[in-house]
């Protein structure tokens, strides 16, 4: 059975920071691309970030780029969100996700899109406050 569990999550004064983490067991990710996705009460699940199988190659939405930093640890099958700057708007339930059925090593699949993700944590929540 695989397992994705977030945690990190809590309340923090705006212009604050949290590292979210990550923790996958029941299968390897190490080949996979990895996200985060984040939704708010009453909106859609929104795209935070993903990271290509290596680490090396990382994409993020528009409205946290140069605030945020996804990172991972194969060795430990973990991935983290590091949120610097935090705004009142970043208000939302953090989920982290796996890809499956996409390809395995691959540099450039790094889907934005809920869809391409098969595995889904059960998100962990993160308040801004003012």
């Amino acid at each position: 059975q695989v397992q994705l569990v977030e945690s990190g999550g809590g309340l923090v004064q705006a212009g604050g920071s949290l590292r979210l983490s990550c923790a996958a067991s029941g299968r390897t990710f190490s080949g996979k691309t990895m996200g985060w996705f984040r939704q708010a009460p009453g909106k859609e699940r929104d795209f935070v970030a993903a990271i290509s199988w290596n680490g090396r190659n990382t994409v993020y939405g528009d409205s946290v780029k140069g605030r945020f930093t996804i990172s991972r640890d194969n060795a430990k099958n973990a991935v983290y969100l590091q949120m610097n700057s935090l705004k009142l708007e970043d208000t939302a339930l953090y989920y982290c996700a796996g890809s499956g059925k996409g390809p395995s090593y691959s540099w450039t699949y790094l889907p934005p899109r809920p869809n391409e993700y098969d595995y889904w944590g059960q998100g962990t929540q993160v308040t801004v406050s003012s």
